[in-house]
């Protein structure tokens, strides 16, 4: 059985279809990425976590976005630092009671960079998902202006 002219998609109509393709991912990919953005977003807020007031900024601010966890994150660097004579968790003495504390805060810093990546990684997922959906809407007006190949006039398609 052979596939006849009428049977098969036209080039404009292959174009259209994938630029459906396409913006269907790109609005996937934003959704998915406004979601992940909301979800840490809420999961900090939950954590009733402000900016403590030494803070070179953000200063008493509720940490639910990407620059209080990164502020809060750097004050307690700074306070694990000042418990431990300016010595890191790796530097301290196995035996040295200060060594818990320091460790705490890389725990501690550790899961706010986390949520800090998180944004970034949301961010990038939601505006790749704008980039991608228009790139799907340019081959569906690039489908739309082609000739099909019947002879048929632009768009009739």
């Amino acid at each position: 059985m052979s596939l006849t002219a009428t049977s098969r998609k036209s080039p404009a109509g292959l174009i259209r279809s994938f630029g459906m393709l396409i913006i269907a991912a790109g609005i996937l990919m934003v959704i998915a990425g406004a979601a992940t953005w909301f979800t840490v977003s809420s999961q900090l807020a939950d954590e009733k976590i402000t900016v403590s007031a030494d803070a070179d900024s953000f200063a008493g601010n509720k940490i639910d976005g990407p620059l209080t966890a990164y502020a809060e994150a750097k004050v307690i660097e700074k306070h694990a630092l000042a418990a431990s004579g300016g010595k890191t968790y790796a530097e301290l003495a196995k035996e040295d009671p200060k060594r818990e504390v320091v460790m705490t805060g890389s725990f501690l810093r550790s899961s706010l960079f986390t949520s800090v990546v998180s944004f970034g990684v949301a961010a990038m997922a939601t505006g790749l998902g704008v980039l991608v959906a228009l790139i799907g809407y340019a081959l569906l007006l690039v489908g739309k202006h082609l000739t099909p190949a019947s002879g048929a006039a632009p768009g009739a398609a």
